[in-house]
């Protein structure tokens, strides 16, 4: 009788998103961190606000910067992300990055979006020249980021039924196409389908303890379950970054053009 082969030990960076260190999302968090540890991965955690976090993007996050010239940010970001130039706490963070093999989104949806923490967090890390650019590997495609998983877990006020087809805030899949399609697969990552827990406020424990094990199953499939099939930019679309005519599946229309 062989050996069943242990699990390959991988690197997990969990961006967390909540001012309350008693929140459900923090309490999301540290079941995760549970979970991938007993599986034997090794996890790193951003609490965004208990690291306090700064959220703009302003000439301090690049220390050569003159003062009394014009901030071209896209430009000085690139310049300063490869000269290795990035302010510490940027660095930091972009290291995780590199470090893992999957990074998770863990945030509460407030008007329709992540909290302002965590774009901001996205906004300064995922730099020019470190997760696109003319330097890297091109976007929508193997990216900048290739090779790594990824996946969003997000707390719901609003019953299920309202992020539906029919559902007056439209379709979860649409609501969230920005980060699953513009941030993970636009770098190259590999984007899941999210883990949402809807109706979150006042959830009662009994809910809670089914959403954690339907969490839990979606955590150890973060390496073995099928991404998102959003279509390569090399191959599927137009030297305009126009889909090609007749590559859509039948019937396919919106955001669901963009999806095998």
């Amino acid at each position: 009788m062989t050996e069943a082969m242990p699990r390959q030990r991988k690197k997990i960076l969990l961006v967390s998103a909540h001012p309350e260190p008693r929140s459900l999302n923090a309490a999301l968090t540290t079941f995760a961190v549970e979970r991938l540890r007993a599986a034997g991965h090794e996890v790193r955690v951003s609490d965004l606000y208990a690291m306090k976090w700064k959220a703009a993007v302003d000439a301090d996050d690049f220390p050569d910067h003159v003062a009394d010239e014009r901030l071209d940010v896209l430009a000085t970001q690139e310049r300063a992300t490869l000269a290795g130039r990035l302010s510490s706490d940027v660095a930091a963070e972009q290291e995780k990055v590199r470090w893992s093999d999957a990074v998770i989104l863990q945030f509460p949806m407030w008007w329709f979006a992540m909290p302002a923490i965590l774009k901001g967090w996205i906004d300064r890390v995922f730099s020019n020249g470190f997760a696109y650019g003319p330097a890297v590997p091109p976007p929508y495609s193997e990216g900048a980021l290739g090779g790594r998983r990824a996946l969003v877990s997000v707390t719901i006020g609003a019953r299920e039924s309202a992020f539906s087809e029919r559902g007056v805030h439209g379709r979860l899949a649409d609501v969230l196409h920005p980060v699953q399609h513009g941030l993970f697969w636009f770098t190259g990552m590999a984007p899941l389908e999210p883990f949402a827990l809807y109706g979150a406020v006042g959830l009662p424990e009994q809910r809670f303890a089914v959403a954690k094990r339907a969490y839990g199953r979606r955590l150890d499939g973060l390496f073995t379950d099928e991404p998102v099939a959003f279509r390569s930019l090399i191959g599927d679309y137009d030297h305009d970054m126009r889909l090609l005519p007749g590559a859509e599946a039948p019937g396919a229309s919106g955001l669901d053009l963009h999806v095998r």
